[in-house]
């Protein structure tokens, strides 16, 4: 993964409203920070694009999850997947 020339500007409205399921989906309090990046991948069998979803729950230790598209077609459904595994 190139972490340093990957990231595209994202739409406010989409990461407030993807950061909005996950506190939702995951039933998480307010003091609990989510952090969501998207990256390029260039690796073969990579997905082109990936949405990370960081939840800093425990200082050092994130919890984290890859949704293997852009986060502007993130859809809620999405993220109640990542519950199942």
């Amino acid at each position: 993964m190139n972490f340093f020339n990957s990231q595209k500007e994202s739409d406010p409205r989409q990461l407030a409203q993807v950061k909005s399921w996950v506190s939702e989906v995951f039933d998480l309090s307010e003091d609990i920070s989510v952090m969501i990046t998207q990256l390029q991948c260039t690796e073969e069998g990579c997905p082109p694009i990936e949405t990370v979803i960081a939840i800093m729950e425990t200082p050092g230790k994130p919890r984290q999850y890859k949704i293997h598209k852009p986060l502007a077609e993130v859809k809620q459904t999405d993220i109640v997947s990542l519950t199942a595994g």
